[in-house]
């Protein structure tokens, strides 16, 4: 509860670090300079980890911990069955990047739509159909990135850039979890 009740009451902190996390964010996908030099790779995807990780755990801390901790579990599963399909499966989804723009736009656009149309109200199963469908919509991309991690697929990623790979699972997993979040958390009042 102190923890807590020091995340929440300190905005300044959760602002600090999203703007780490978004400038470690562009450096390491926009710029392949630093994100293939060795250690700076290495310390930049740190630094992103614990930007990124202060700010799950904000998020988190407007829920109870018993939901919190479902969805953990429920998002580790999902991460591993989807791994897991990525490896033994033959259908390649690194063929189906245009597919999965298509649906990344689409709930983007969605969310903007809830964000204007319904701003002061609630509305559960509205809000439940989008998370659901940014869960699935970032499950695909989990299995996407795996696939072009591994390289044995049509397209894939350059062994040096292993710590783009691992920045676009981290965030397919971050973003697995909080959607995960919306649809079963319950929140504290």
């Amino acid at each position: 509860d102190p923890v807590k009740f020091y995340i929440q009451s300190h905005p300044g902190w959760y602002w600090a670090s999203y703007a780490v996390f978004f400038g470690t964010y562009l450096i390491l996908a926009c710029c392949s300079g630093p994100r293939r030099f060795f250690p700076w790779n290495l310390i930049l995807l740190g630094i992103f980890t614990l930007s990124m990780a202060y700010l799950t755990a904000m998020i988190s801390s407007y829920y109870d911990t018993k939901s919190v901790l479902l969805c953990l579990g429920i998002t580790a599963l999902v991460c591993l069955s989807v791994t897991f399909l990525s490896f033994q499966s033959k259908v390649d989804f690194t063929s189906c990047q245009g597919l999965l723009a298509v649906l990344l736009l689409a709930l983007f656009l969605g969310g903007i739509l809830l964000a204007l149309l319904l701003p002061q109200q609630h509305i559960p199963w509205l809000h439940g159909i989008y998370a659901l469908l940014g869960a699935v919509a970032f499950s695909l991309f989990l299995a996407l990135d795996t696939q072009m991690l591994m390289g044995s697929r049509r397209y894939s990623l350059n062994p040096e850039e292993f710590i783009f790979g691992a920045l676009n699972i981290y965030l397919d997993i971050v973003y697995i979890f909080s959607f995960f979040l919306q649809l079963w958390g319950s929140s504290q009042e």
